[in-house]
């Protein structure tokens, strides 16, 4: 009896040993493995202080990518001056602080693409989300947009390094040719609103409660009916039903929402899809946000301008 039980001690010890000596195997296997990528995580990080944090998509925020230090650089070439009402193909280079291409490999598919790029006009009134698309030349994308305005525009890039699984964000500007809004027109605009009609349609923003306090999480449902009476025909844009990015006026920076609803076979409501976003603006002001919708297979985008107290 003491000598079988001895036995199979010794026998599970060297099972324990052996199936130890099989997983560090592995793990050299995997460690040496290319994974796709030639950076690393140091690639994505400077040193010092005003530089901006790699961020958890899972807890949106504000993030104000003007005012601080990106470790990845954002620039634009275009083959001629770019003006309003044409469209235009711009080729955007991104690269790290150390001047290293940052190409397909080197990024995440988050929300269906490697590379989302928000334009916004001097007065918010034009946005665009676009998805520039990867060239031959490492670090090298390009992508088409047609600008309304003149004026100086913004470009803000959001990625995920695979390096750091991290979100990462960069911007710059480009000039564009052709005329100002007119005065009426921007202040029509710029009226506070929690709804609008986009294409016949009618979207609400719904904060739980108003007004948004700087600082403290607030919750907004995104209602959208139709006053005909008939469906509401959503389908999903980038694995979500709807998108929302928030922009404060000075444009320093913005938050880039998606809803709480991710399952993509429960469908909203055909009458009155309603989705929920959360979001923490740290600081008062005044605000706009973009929601982006795909009715049909034609997307769509409803303004929404608020004001955050302090």
């Amino acid at each position: 009896m003491t000598a079988a039980a001895g036995s199979t001690s010794s026998g599970n010890g060297w099972r324990v040993v052996r199936i130890t000596i099989v997983a560090v195997a592995l793990y050299g296997v995997f460690r040496i493995l290319p994974t796709g990528t030639n950076l690393s995580h140091m690639d994505f990080r400077v040193e010092g202080s005003n530089v901006i944090q790699m961020c958890d998509p899972a807890n949106p925020q504000f993030l104000p990518v003007v005012n601080v230090r990106s470790p990845v650089s954002l620039s634009l070439q275009t083959t001629g001056h770019v003006v309003a009402g044409q469209l235009t193909e711009v080729t955007l280079t991104l690269q790290t602080h150390a001047g290293k291409p940052i190409a397909p490999a080197d990024l995440l598919n988050v929300h269906t693409e490697l590379l989302h790029l928000m334009i916004i006009d001097p007065q918010m009134m034009d946005y665009h989300h676009v998805h520039p698309q990867p060239q031959r030349e490492p670090g090298k994308w390009t992508f088409h947009f047609t600008p309304r305005y003149g004026g100086e525009y913004r470009f803000f890039a959001d990625f995920t390094p695979a390096a750091t699984g991290l979100g990462l964000y960069a911007n710059t500007v480009l000039h564009i040719a052709g005329p100002d809004p007119t005065a009426e027109t921007i202040s029509d605009a710029h009226q506070l609103s929690w709804e609008a009609t986009v294409a016949g349609y009618q979207f609400a923003l719904r904060p739980d409660s108003t007004p948004i306090r700087a600082g403290k999480e607030a919750s907004m449902k995104l209602v959208i009916t139709n006053p005909g009476g008939g469906e509401v025909p959503l389908q999903p844009v980038m694995g979500a039903y709807a998108h929302v990015v928030a922009f404060d006026e000075a444009r320093t920076g913005f938050a880039h929402l998606h809803p709480q609803e991710i399952d993509l076979s429960v469908k909203p409501d055909l009458r009155k899809p309603t989705l929920t976003f959360r979001v923490m603006i740290p600081n008062p002001g005044r605000y706009v946000a973009w929601a982006q919708v795909n009715m049909d297979g034609t997307e769509l985008f409803a303004p929404f301008w608020f004001e955050v107290v302090d």
